[in-house]
């Protein structure tokens, strides 16, 4: 049997997958119990299928299968989320259209039928992976160091408590384990190759397919999807070495183009709200409506950023600070408009003048930078490509509110910067969407 030690979302399309499996057998074995036509039902299936596999992701019934722990209750009452807003969202579809009588589907006996099944079988699948049923057994991981390299090592799996942490494992209790292992082996262990020899050449010895040998590095940024400042050689990754620097490369065109053509979309689907919202944020305090704010942008080259006012005006004269959870500066609409994201669409006009991307990492402030770029190794690396209106760090981390956040932002920011592809860049854009969706910014 192979070490697996991989992909963090691959229980997630797995779950998904079983989903849609559940719900197209119930259905059938529905039809064919009943002896039921599928005539004229085929966009009420697609409707239904989509809904609650669109439910499914925004109330967060895949994302728990990534957690250490996942509560039964929580993922009962996720599941039961699931089940109501479909069938009110079919509802409502039903009455707006008012399908003929022939369509049954549409009938509330019939998506009962059909869903209230199908939120048992996505249960019981969730319960069957995260107990190892429905998948290969999931290696032990262990991290052999000394315990105080152990301590800043595992420093970053104590920052994102929901994924599974290695144990520390020292030097000497190596040989005593089997079975499927991840073996992440601190750098000063490998150097100290004359005392460390015989367990080390034991380990290489052994059948890969059953023991892994990696760095605490390497585990973070495939388990954790991020690079740990601290973690990282001072000399780590050239600018030369990055995907954004080749010349050539076709994704970095695409990223542009898709920049402009989206920027536009955006800015025309979304002008009533602008509109909207601007007059709402005047009738609050009658101040002004957009704030103006230098941030550093591409190789730390400042740049004017557009916003929808979320806060108090400030006095001309007051010193830069961090933005905290339940801030006194934050108005009444600039709360919403800071949950929904609907403050940073104007810079929609910073992504079409080419100071910003749609994806990338957050431009920040230059008041706060020395400070950070001080205290945080690697900081300045972040500038190598252009800031976005939304990232990988904005979708995985909390809102930053002081360095230690920073750091945590910083190391998705990195990740980023050496895994920039295509995919990623959808994986953040639909991330974002589901972000604005559920009203869950900050």
């Amino acid at each position: 049997m192979t070490v697996s030690w991989g992909h963090p979302r691959r229980n997630l399309l797995l779950c998904a997958g079983l989903d849609l499996l559940g719900l197209i057998v119930i259905l059938a074995g529905m039809v064919g119990i009943r002896s039921l036509s599928l005539t004229g039902q085929l966009n009420w299936i697609l409707a239904t299928i989509t809904a609650y596999l669109l439910f499914g992701w925004l109330l967060g019934t895949y994302t728990v299968l990534g957690w250490r722990l996942i509560p039964r209750w929580a993922l009962i009452q996720r599941l039961g989320l699931c089940l109501i807003s479909t069938l009110m969202v079919i509802a409502i579809l039903s009455w707006l259209i008012n399908p003929p009588i022939t369509v049954w589907l549409v009938h509330r006996s019939s998506q009962i039928a059909w869903l209230i099944p199908a939120v048992f079988w996505s249960l019981l699948v969730r319960v069957s992976l995260r107990r190892g049923v429905l998948r290969a057994d999931e290696p032990k991981l262990f991290l052999v160091a000394s315990k105080a390299e152990a301590q800043q090592a595992l420093k970053p799996w104590h920052q994102t408590p929901t994924r599974l942490m290695p144990r520390w494992l020292a030097p000497e209790e190596v040989a005593k384990k089997r079975g499927l292992l991840v073996l992440a082996i601190a750098p000063s262990m490998q150097q100290q190759s004359a005392q460390h020899h015989h367990w080390l050449e034991a380990l290489e010895q052994r059948d890969p397919r059953e023991c892994s040998l990696t760095t605490p590095l390497a585990l973070a940024e495939q388990q954790l999807e991020r690079l740990p400042p601290t973690l990282l050689p001072d000399t780590w990754l050239s600018y030369l070495e990055i995907p954004w620097n080749k010349l050539f490369n076709p994704q970095r065109q695409l990223k542009r183009v898709a920049d402009l053509v989206v920027a536009l979309i955006l800015l025309t689907v979304t002008s009533p709200l602008l509109l909207l919202a601007a007059l709402l944020i005047w009738l609050e305090d009658h101040g002004p409506i957009f704030y103006v704010q230098e941030r550093s942008g591409w190789l730390g080259q400042p740049f004017m950023v557009l916003k929808l006012r979320t806060m108090k005006v400030a006095h001309p004269n007051a010193p830069a600070s961090w933005t905290s959870p339940g801030d006194q500066r934050i108005t009444k609409i600039g709360k919403w408009l800071r949950r929904s994201r609907l403050d940073e669409l104007p810079q929609l006009i910073n992504v079409l003048q080419g100071e910003m991307s749609l994806i990338g990492p957050r431009p920040e402030r230059p008041e706060f930078e020395h400070e950070l770029e001080t205290h945080i190794p690697h900081y300045r690396k972040r500038h190598w490509m252009r800031p976005g209106l939304s990232g990988w760090a904005q979708v995985c981390a909390p809102y930053a509110a002081s360095v230690e956040d920073s750091e945590l932002k910083l190391s998705y920011d990195l990740y980023y910067l050496k895994h920039f592809n295509t995919w990623l860049d959808l994986l953040i854009l639909m991330r974002t969407i589901k972000t604005v969706l559920k009203v869950a910014g900050q």
